[in-house]
This record gives structure tokens, C-alpha cells and sequence, in this order.
């Protein structure tokens, strides 16, 4: 789980089921043979996905990694037209969270084989679910990402995704509202059961003390349905 550590930052591959919030830091709690042990958790998986996320150790690295995520999401912002540039934003962003997902059926006119999508997503707490709307409205924010079909066989499909923006369920919502759900991802409309397919795959970030840039990437896994 832990693939990478030092006094500033931890970099784990999260498993599917786990809670970013709470189960997350008890985990790593446990195995460091800590249990007051700092973990600062600066951006967050949904339980049901697995893939790459970095914790702070420190409260200076966990507020040095949240300045950088800010900086990148305004970076972004520039980047697809949603803000002008402001003198101190980012030429590029620094903090990039790249995934992997496995969608129901074949690139078409609602889902073509690359693009930026771009929607209005609101988060009904109530029930524990986001829906695409149509204009802004209080309780409604902008969701975007981009994304590459990298492999289909008519049934399945295999995207690579980058966000550029952090809403909740955002990339299960927005692929979902273009009927193309995630695979066993029944709260969105997958009727394959099984876990969500969709993990964190590639995460890059300046170190919070060093400086030093940061990578990490995971394969995909070899099982059903990653074998589109």
C-alpha cells in the first residue's frame, strides 16, 4: 500500500473500499505503529476506487500541498477558458491527478474518442448523489475534464482522464450523463456489478520541502474489465 515515504509525505496506492477520510489514516496509523500520528489529507478518492493519493505527515507539507493543488486548479481554470490569467497564476499546473477508467460502450456523438467535458454538477447531500444541470445556480459548481479513449471493443471502453477541476463523483457523473457509466458503478447506471472502474493511475507534485518534482504511476490491472 505504502509506495513511497519520508518525514515531509507518504504516497500510497489506496485500495477499493477504503475511506480516504477516516479509513485511510487509521490504516497507515496501523502500520506505522503510531496511533497519534499526523496525516494530513490534502485531496481524496471516493471509498469505492482505488489508486494513488499522497498524505502529509506534517502540518507544513499538508498546507504546502493544498497551496499547490489551489495554484494548479486556477492554472487549469486559464487553461480551459473558465478565468483569465491573474498575476501570480501558475504558467502550468503542478499538482496533476491523471485515472484510468473502464466506461460502458463505444466512442459515439455524445462521447467522442478524445475531448474536454464541461458541465454543472450539484451535490444533493440528502442523497448522497451529484447531478448535471443545466445552468448555475447556488449549490451548483463547474465540473471539467479531459479525457483519450484508448481502446474499445464495442462493449467496453478504456479512457485515460485528467481533472481539472475536484468535484465529487465528478468523473462517475459526468462520463454517466453521457450514457457512458463507469463499470459497476450502479449509483450512476452501470448495470455490471462488481468494483468501480476507476483508479488513480498517475499523480505528480512538487515536494513540500525540497521542491524536488514528484511522479508516480501504477500499471493497469490485468484482470477483468481493465482487459478491454
Amino acid at each position: 500500500m505504502i509506495l513511497y515515504q519520508d518525514a515531509a509525505l507518504v504516497v500510497v496506492n489506496k485500495p477499493a473500499g477504503l475511506s480516504s477520510e477516516a479509513g485511510l489514516p487509521a490504516r497507515l496509523r496501523e502500520l506505522w505503529g503510531q496511533p497519534d500520528a499526523y496525516v494530513g489529507i490534502v485531496h481524496r478518492l471516493d471509498t469505492g476506487v482505488s489508486g494513488l493519493m499522497v498524505c502529509a505527515r506534517t502540518p507544513k507539507a499538508a498546507a504546502a500541498l493544498t497551496r499547490q493543488i489551489t495554484q494548479s486548479q486556477e492554472a487549469y481554470a486559464v487553461l480551459d477558458g473558465r478565468a483569465a490569467p491573474a498575476q501570480n497564476t501558475l504558467p502550468a499546473p503542478v499538482f496533476t491527478k491523471q485515472y484510468r477508467a473502464v466506461l460502458a460502450g463505444a466512442p459515439d456523438e455524445t462521447l467522442p474518442e478524445h475531448g474536454i467535458l464541461r458541465d454543472y454538477l450539484f451535490k444533493d447531500s440528502r442523497k448522497g448523489r451529484v447531478f448535471p444541470v443545466s445552468r448555475p445556480r447556488k449549490g451548483v459548481r463547474e465540473a471539467v475534464l479531459e479525457y483519450r479513449i484508448t481502446a474499445s471493443n464495442g462493449t467496453l471502453s478504456l479512457a485515460d482522464i485528467t481533472l481539472h477541476t475536484g468535484r465529487t463523483h465528478q468523473i462517475r457523473v459526468q462520463f454517466a450523463s453521457r450514457r457512458h457509466p463507469l463499470w459497476g458503478d450502479g449509483k450512476y447506471g452501470s448495470h455490471f456489478k462488481g468494483t468501480i472502474a476507476l483508479q488513480s493511475a498517475r499523480l505528480c507534485f512538487l515536494h513540500p520541502e525540497t521542491g524536488e518534482p514528484m511522479e508516480f504511476a501504477l500499471e493497469k490491472p490485468d484482470t477483468a474489465p481493465w482487459n478491454v
